[in-house]
């Protein structure tokens, strides 16, 4: 599939959903991609870390399935 192809079906899914599924499904899906690691997803969502981490909360909080850290602090 071309990237304006694979563009066109993503924004396809996405248009008609509520902000807050949207907002929630990239912030999970960055989660996953960055191996659980929030300093290094909130960077690239472009959000506080504090940000990042109340919403993680509040997904925890309604049931959803927050990645954890691959390696935790220690």
């Amino acid at each position: 599939m071309h990237d304006r192809q694979l563009e066109q079906t993503v924004m396809d899914q996405l248009v008609g959903q509520p902000v807050a599924y949207v907002e929630r499904e990239l912030i999970l899906a960055t989660l996953r991609e960055t191996g659980g690691n929030r300093t290094h997803a909130a960077s690239v969502l472009g959000i506080a870390l504090r940000t990042l981490r109340n919403k993680i909360g509040s997904y925890a909080a309604d049931g959803y399935d927050v990645p954890e850290p691959a390696h935790p602090a220690q």
